[in-house]
């Protein structure tokens, strides 16, 4: 059977190309596709545990059995840091904080509480030229919906908003916008806090810093 293979950040740039077809045997699992991949792509095997697999948009075990016409994509560690979902959203284009609290602020909103994350000239001892973000959109934004609904469902009454910026992203650009309202203030700073650290710990967006020295994609969040 064969199945199609999505490929992200450095997975990408390694293979030379943005997708693979694998041809697998019948009742193959996921383990069995990373074992075979690790032949082909040595970051598969460099990543280890730290790779996660999605099997259809969905995060897949090791034992999950692949059908014939599976997409998986290979999501390695993601670096914090086409838009369906009113709330958390991705763009090429600049982030705009004002109309990401719009998506949210209700007539009940006694705290906004906003994060806007841009971009610094100095990372990990290197001189910061751009950044370039890369996503896996349709599944990023529904990881970040996830988030909105967990924090909504953590503090009651509290909405949250997300926009990620992707591509080319000069100095001084947003990356991110988070936006949290609550009836009272605290639900709020608590909510936003949850909000970006967990993006930045499971949503499938990839950080490449392009330096004066060189440039290197950010394996593990920052």
């Amino acid at each position: 059977m064969k199945v199609k293979v999505l490929l992200f950040g450095s997975l990408r740039e390694e293979a030379g190309r943005p997708e693979l077809a694998v041809d697998l045997a019948e009742g193959a699992r996921v383990v069995d596709l990373r074992r075979t991949l690790e032949q082909r792509i040595p970051a598969v095997e460099k990543f280890g545990e730290r790779l996660r697999l999605a099997v259809n948009l969905d995060m897949a075990s090791e034992d999950h059995v692949l059908a014939e016409g599976d997409e998986v994509a290979l999501l390695p560690p993601v670096a914090g840091g086409s838009g369906r979902s009113l709330q958390c959203t991705l763009s090429d284009q600049p982030l705009d904080e004002a109309e990401v609290v719009r998506r949210v602020a209700e007539s009940d909103t006694g705290g906004i509480v906003t994060f806007v994350g841009t971009v610094r000239d100095r990372a990990r001892g290197h001189d910061i030229e751009y950044l370039e973000y890369e996503a896996y959109p349709e599944m990023a934004e529904r990881e970040m919906e996830k988030i909105a609904e967990e924090a909504a469902r953590r503090w009651p009454g509290t909405r949250v908003a997300m926009a990620h910026r992707v591509g080319h992203l000069d100095i001084g650009d947003a990356a991110v916008v988070i936006a949290a309202c609550a009836p009272h203030r605290a639900e709020a700073f608590e909510a936003c806090r949850f909000a970006i650290d967990t993006l930045k710990e499971s949503v499938p967006i990839w950080k490449k810093e392009v330096a004066s020295t060189g440039q290197y994609w950010v394996d593990d969040h920052a």
